[in-house]
């Protein structure tokens, strides 16, 4: 919505004040919607939808979508198109690291029961050398594998060209 104040020039005498007033405001509208349409178009480009690759059989890998639906406020695209082996391959996952689902996030992969918090840190420090962030196997505990208060240690480890290193420890 776009509102234009004018300043109160109302005596007969100001008439061609009046209308510059009102050109310069009308001249600002143009630039004003433009930047409306600008700013929507950035919303929309974050919104794209994150896309996540799984096996059909796996059940766990709602759960840990809907733990990144709400974590991440983010959309969340399932695909069972693919298969998984191949899906890792190409995204150059450690095989030590491999877990049920992998999903790409802006440019990064990550694999496994990955917690919201840790993608957010991910996507918000942006480290040059991370390819991913991954949490090996389907530790009890980790989102998407809540068992009654049941846990189990596990790490989210970072890789890249450098090898792997921790990212996040939970007890």
């Amino acid at each position: 919505m776009v509102v234009i104040e004018f300043v109160g020039i109302y005596e007969p005498a100001a008439k061609e004040k009046t209308m510059i007033a009102f050109k310069s405001a009308t001249a600002r509208l143009p630039a004003t919607a433009f930047a409306l349409l600008l700013a929507s178009c950035t919303g929309a480009a974050q919104a794209a939808p994150y896309v996540m690759f799984r096996d059909p059989g796996c059940g766990c890998c709602h759960e840990w979508a809907e733990h990144i639906r709400t974590g991440l406020q983010a959309e969340v695209e399932m695909r069972e198109d693919v298969p998984m082996a191949q899906v890792k391959a190409d995204r150059g996952i450690p095989v030590e690291l491999a877990s049920c689902h992998t999903m790409e996030v802006e440019g990064y992969v990550i694999e496994g029961h990955v917690p919201a918090a840790d993608i957010q840190r991910l996507l918000r420090e942006r480290p040059k050398s991370v390819k991913g962030l991954a949490v090996a196997g389907m530790p009890l505990g980790s989102p998407g594998m809540e068992m009654g208060g049941r846990t189990q240690p596990y790490q989210v480890i970072a890789f890249g060209d450098f090898g792997q290193r921790v990212f996040a420890t939970y007890p």
